[in-house]
């Protein structure tokens, strides 16, 4: 009974805030409704398909590289031909201080782990501009390789310093 009672929340009485389900008597439901909302919220984040170009007081790319140097090396690579230590040096990251070659990073680390995850690298060039294209499972994992020194399965901010100025 507990259960049809919140499906009658969630379906007649628009719009749904969890606070509204603190009546619901039976605890379980409450908490089942909770985990939906969560796995919900967190499904709709995934499924946009790329990090945020900018996300509050986050520095975006432009803060530090030029926009048409950007433009010119995203056009240089079509799928399948993407290779990191280019693209880099046409982005003019190579020439950048390793302090700046680090802020890049951080821009790319879109969840703020401190390291970008194999499924951060896949969609790293729409760090670099909302016009990028998600890498190819070939050259995300050629990348990884390239960059990962520790074999930790994800790349660091000291390697990723290492791979741009090698």
């Amino acid at each position: 009974m507990c259960l049809e009672a919140a499906i009658k929340v969630i379906l007649c009485r628009p719009p749904l805030h969890l606070a509204h389900l603190t009546s619901i008597s039976c605890p379980s439901v409450f908490s089942l409704l909770q985990f939906l909302s969560i796995t919900f919220c967190f499904a709709l984040f995934l499924s946009c398909n790329h990090p945020p170009l900018y996300s509050g007081n986050k520095m975006v790319m432009t803060d530090l590289l030029k926009p048409e140097e950007i433009k010119k090396a995203l056009d240089a690579f079509a799928a399948e031909t993407f290779d990191p230590k280019k693209f880099f040096e046409m982005v003019g990251m190579k020439a950048m201080s390793a302090e700046n070659v680090k802020k890049v990073f951080q821009v790319l680390d879109v969840d703020g782990s401190g390291f970008i995850e194999e499924e951060e690298l896949k969609f790293v060039l729409k760090g670099f501009s909302k016009d990028g294209r998600d890498l190819t499972d070939a050259e995300t994992k050629a990348f990884l390789t390239a960059a990962d020194k520790d074999g930790d399965g994800k790349i660091g901010i000291d390697e990723f310093e290492a791979l741009v100025h090698e």
